[in-house]
């Protein structure tokens, strides 16, 4: 999943340390979700939104993979 996390955190002008102790996460799961190599749990995805007034949506961008039909 794609994020634009470290511009969001970089505007803000906060530290990856200081993201992390405002989520109660550790600076590696920062530096994890802003690399890639991680996809946060709902509830935490839920908290970066409200940190940083913005949809879910708008801060994480689900892969291009198309979603598979539905089944009947």
């Amino acid at each position: 999943m794609k994020n634009d996390l470290k511009h969001l955190r970089e505007r803000e002008g906060l530290t990856q340390g200081a993201l992390a102790d405002r989520l109660g996460v550790s600076r590696q799961t920062v530096n994890a979700l802003e690399t890639g190599k991680y996809d946060p749990a709902l509830p935490l995805a839920f908290r970066i939104a409200r940190l940083f007034s913005l949809p879910i949506e708008a801060i994480f961008t689900p892969p291009d993979d198309p979603l598979p039909p539905a089944s009947s």
